[in-house]
């Protein structure tokens, strides 16, 4: 099946009758729905940080004359129909924009990407988010968990096995067969990140993102070096020994890691099983990943604030009396702004982002408001600044800033060097607004 676009349009007319059949499993069902009884991993739910009730959107809606495509983007298989839905943005044929918010949201120090030749490219975003989310877990420490551990040696300190005892030691030489219960950093979750290890180790255009960077490279070690039990023969009953989520009150870091490994070393038997109505893919909310692209590749090194709902982090009280709290997307003294993954212009806002923004700005007296948003209807590679003008009260302009997605790149290097000459001259825009307002 071709590919389709975010918020992409279709005539059923010009779909395969299966392919009709197979998409109509998931259309007009929610994210959480589907979530329930298949193999979706769906970005940001398995960060725990929805927004706008992304759980709430459907991966399309589906008609008797159209099929419709939503914010989200990635890859979806539905028993024999393969779906990708790229970015609006593509770049003939290649999903650059795509794969650099992810780089830049996932930290993923890659810079001349080399593609996978084949069509089926899941494999690559799921190898992407690996060392991430690597890296995330390890930072609440190593996972370790009690195991029981057989020993045959003089050191006796747990329950004498005397079936094993009688086997391995008669005649008696000074050793003792025994079990214990014991911490161990070796257990089924170490050892399901050592077997994702190794396998992404033998795909050859994926190997180098073990060593994108020192970090990644030393949180590989520790995992190598607390899986000693290592075997490569016992990755089926590993993958058995993870089939229900971890329950633990601290490594709450290594639950999106474990879905994630499972995903990757189980990705062909997903594809190729032989159940039916089998659904599975990897998909991103394109509004979350705009929103977050925007953060951590501008707004936070200007010193902008980043709310976030779910965990209650920063946002703004609408009374003195501290009710109300609300998260507008990026704030910091005198900015307030709002990240749209849609084409806007002076003449189509929302009239509810409009009282959304003119809330927000009255609440904190900001002196500048403002959407960003990306757009495809220039050639340059600078920012296009427009003001809806100065409010009534206590004043305050309201900017639309279309970021420009670059066209016509010659490779994903070339869209790179694009795109960053856009985020300087965004973070430029953003400097000389506050030099206007310090006048």
């Amino acid at each position: 099946m071709e590919p389709l676009h975010d918020y992409e349009s279709k005539s059923i007319s010009e779909l395969e009758k299966v392919d009709v059949d197979n998409i109509s499993l998931i259309a007009n069902k929610t994210i959480s729905k589907l979530c329930e009884t298949s193999n979706l991993l769906v970005f940001p739910k398995v960060l725990n940080h929805y927004k706008d009730d992304i759980d709430k959107s459907q991966i399309c809606t589906l008609n008797e004359n159209t099929l419709t495509m939503g914010d989200l983007m990635g890859f979806i298989g539905i028993n024999d129909t393969q779906l990708t839905i790229q970015s609006r943005f593509t770049n003939s044929g290649e999903d650059y924009f795509l794969h650099y918010m992810v780089q830049k949201v996932f930290n993923i120090n890659l810079f001349d990407l080399k593609h996978s030749s084949t069509k089926d490219k899941v494999f690559d975003f799921l190898a992407y988010l690996f060392p991430y989310h690597l890296k995330e877990a390890l930072r609440q420490g190593l996972f370790k968990k009690y195991t029981i551990n057989e020993y045959n040696n003089a050191n006796v300190k747990g329950n004498i096995n005397i079936k094993r005892h009688i086997k391995q030691n008669i005649p008696f030489a000074g050793k003792v067969a025994y079990r214990v219960r014991e911490f161990s950093y070796d257990n089924h979750i170490t050892q399901l990140i050592r077997h994702t290890i190794e396998y992404i180790k033998k795909t050859s255009h994926m190997a180098r993102i073990l060593k994108s960077d020192l970090n990644t490279e030393e949180a590989i070690y520790q995992i190598i070096n607390s899986t000693k039990s290592y075997k490569l023969q016992n990755k089926n009953k590993i993958i058995s020994a993870n089939i229900n989520p971890i329950r633990h009150p601290y490594f709450t870091k290594y639950i999106p890691l474990q879905r994630l490994c499972l995903q990757i070393l189980q990705h062909k038997g997903l594809k190729y099983g032989s159940n039916n109505d089998k659904i599975y893919g990897l998909l991103f909310s394109g509004s979350w990943l705009w929103e977050e692209y925007l953060f951590k590749s501008v707004l936070e090194k200007c010193e902008f604030k980043h709310p976030q709902n779910k965990s209650n982090k920063g946002g703004i009280y609408l009374f003195e009396n501290n009710t109300y709290k609300r998260y507008p997307d990026y704030i910091k003294e005198n900015f307030i702004f709002d990240a749209k993954y849609k084409n806007i212009n002076n003449d189509n806002i929302d009239r509810n982002d409009m009282h959304q923004i003119i809330s927000y700005m009255h609440i904190t007296n900001a002196k500048i408001g403002g959407f960003l948003y990306p757009s495809k209807d220039t050639d340059n590679i600078y920012c296009l600044d427009a003001s809806l003008g100065t409010l009534r009260g206590f004043g305050g302009e309201i900017h639309t800033i279309g970021i420009p997605i670059p066209k016509n790149c010659k490779n994903f290097r070339d869209f790179t060097d694009k795109m960053q000459v856009v985020e300087k001259d965004l973070t430029e825009k953003i400097k000389n607004m506050e030099l206007s307002i310090k006048k």
